[in-house]
């Protein structure tokens, strides 16, 4: 095995999280960033709707405050609220200076709105945000003589005190061991400091807008290594994915919604969202319009619902949404003259690792930013384009933290290597894809959009029935990225419905039948390892 050269900190995952903490970072440290997969095939490059920031002169802190808490069902920090959003003009500035190519009106930068928002506040590039800020880091990083960036790489584990040369058994984290994908070589990368940047967990689900590396990887090794999770019951579903049997996961923005797009019965035309929020329509939060949507679906027999804009001009159509039209256009949908045909899907992970405003984590040595955390941001819901500016908060709050105390930080000890004595190639691939395609499948139907009791307690046990089987074939075969990714995903699902089965009301994102009211004082569930 060859020993990696030694970084001072070692950052897991290249979205917008990982890299804005490995800039940061890079001004006075040596950083190396691991990715899986291509260094631009997260979910960051993914988000199509924008960044929400307190930038006209008629929007206020407040009001954006209030909207992330009324889409949070109350169950955020107001707290983390507050500093997250007062810190994005700062986050908004650092990406201009990067190049990121927001619109413009007039000289200013163009600001649309979305479902939740009470005001246009949504910095964008046309519908391709992430993109754009995906490139620009990328761009800077790469540039960077102190950053170096290191794709395929799947992480395993976080190495801890129990993987020391000299066992020590604590909890303090020292790096992460990681399967070179290409080379089929498991390395054990050290640092003083761990920023975990890995995402979300949405392709515990079977239909998901996530991309396909989404397995909650960083949710799974943190808490192996005895980190706290919360609210992991809080998976948010877009109201609308492009419905094709021939494209899978193609999101369309919530800004096709804020720009006047209406839900509409396919069959009657009835424009049914006045039935469910009159008020707010189609700009109602999430997870009301995802279950409007869904029971649509399921009370009528229907495949999908159709979202239609075609009543905007067309200029207007192609200009402000130019990657979805070209997409639709090569299927035969022309959005300017049809309407679009759609249904939820899996999009978000509201909840994950614990951490303060600081992003550290419980354990010692572990920083974490992101989709894989729960900061207390986004409580049951997350409001529109809130996810990039966390990403952004806290990835530089995760870079000022370990450099206002990095000469108090211990070098790394000696950790032993990773062992493959005892284990062999396996002939048993299709056990992999079985047990991937189940875990998904039952996610969908037991533990979906709407909730029981008795599909929770389902779930559960056919997550304990596969955990056995899981963990054997782990224990006997050589690791590959689809066994570490199928091991992340089971644990996610446990992490899952335990915390539904623990949360006895229903609230914003966790809709059961069985509790439909809202507990009288909204509070987290916490699980400890």
């Amino acid at each position: 095995m060859t020993r990696p050269e030694p970084y001072d900190v070692l950052v897991i995952g290249s979205g917008a999280a990982g890299l804005t903490a490995a800039l940061s970072l890079a001004t006075k440290l040596k950083v190396l960033v691991l990715a899986k997969g291509k260094l631009n095939s997260g979910s960051t490059a993914w988000a199509q709707g924008g960044i929400a920031a307190v930038l006209d002169a008629g929007d206020t802190f407040e009001d954006h405050i209030r909207d992330t808490m009324v889409a949070g069902a109350g169950l955020n920090d107001r707290e983390t609220v507050e500093f997250v959003i007062e810190g994005a003009p700062a986050a908004i500035d650092r990406l201009v200076e990067l190049g990121v190519p927001f619109n413009q009106d007039s000289g200013d930068l163009h600001l649309t709105r979305e479902g939740g928002h009470s005001h246009r506040r949504i910095v964008h590039v046309d519908d391709a945000t992430g993109w754009a800020v995906q490139a620009a880091l990328l761009k800077a990083a790469e540039e960077n003589p102190n950053i170096t960036l290191l794709p395929h790489q799947s992480c395993i584990d976080l190495i801890t005190g129990r993987h020391e040369q000299k066992y020590s058994g604590s909890g303090r984290v020292w790096g992460a061991y990681a399967l070179d994908e290409e080379t089929g070589e498991v390395r054990a990368h050290t640092a003083r400091a761990t920023v975990m940047a890995a995402g979300g967990a949405g392709r515990v689900y079977q239909f998901s807008t996530a991309p396909r590396g989404a397995t909650g990887d960083g949710i799974a090794m943190a808490w192996r290594a005895g980190a706290r999770v919360s609210n992991m019951e809080m998976m948010q579903f877009h109201p609308t994915c492009l419905y094709n049997l021939e494209v899978k996961n193609f999101l369309i923005t919530e800004a096709v919604r804020g720009e006047g797009g209406h839900l509409l019965h396919p069959e009657t035309g009835h424009r049914f969202m006045v039935d469910y929020d009159a008020d707010r329509m189609e700009l109602a939060p999430r997870d009301v319009v995802a279950r409007a949507i869904d029971d649509q679906i399921k009370r009528f027999g229907l495949d999908y619902v159709h979202l239609d804009i075609s009543h905007q001009r067309p200029e207007f159509v192609r200009t402000h949404f130019p990657t979805i039209y070209d997409k639709l256009e090569t299927l035969g949908i022309d959005m300017t003259k049809e309407p679009i045909p759609v249904v939820p899907a899996q999009h978000y992970t509201c909840g994950g690792v614990v951490i303060g405003l600081d992003a550290r984590t419980d354990l010692p040595g572990l920083w974490a930013a992101g989709e894989c955390t729960e900061s207390g941001l986004h409580g049951a819901n997350r409001l529109a384009s809130n996810s990039l500016l966390e990403c952004f908060v806290f990835g530089e709050a995760a870079a000022q933290d370990i450099l206002a105390h990095w000469d108090s930080m211990e070098a790394p000890p000696s950790v032993r290597e990773w062992d493959e004595s005892r284990v062999t190639d396996s002939d048993e691939e299709v056990v992999i894809k079985q047990n991937w395609t189940e875990i998904r499948r039952f996610m969908w139907n037991y533990v979906g959009i709407v909730r029981t009791t008795k599909r929770l307690e389902r779930a559960a046990h056919r997550i304990k029935l596969l955990g056995d089987e899981i963990e054997d074939y782990y224990g006997h075969f050589r690791v590959t990225t689809d066994l570490i990714e199928l091991r992340n995903l089971h644990q996610c699902a446990q992490l899952i419905v335990d915390s539904a089965l623990k949360r006895h009301e229903s609230r914003g994102l966790h809709y059961t039948l069985d509790y439909p009211a809202l507990a009288k004082d909204p509070a987290d569930t916490v699980l400890v390892p």
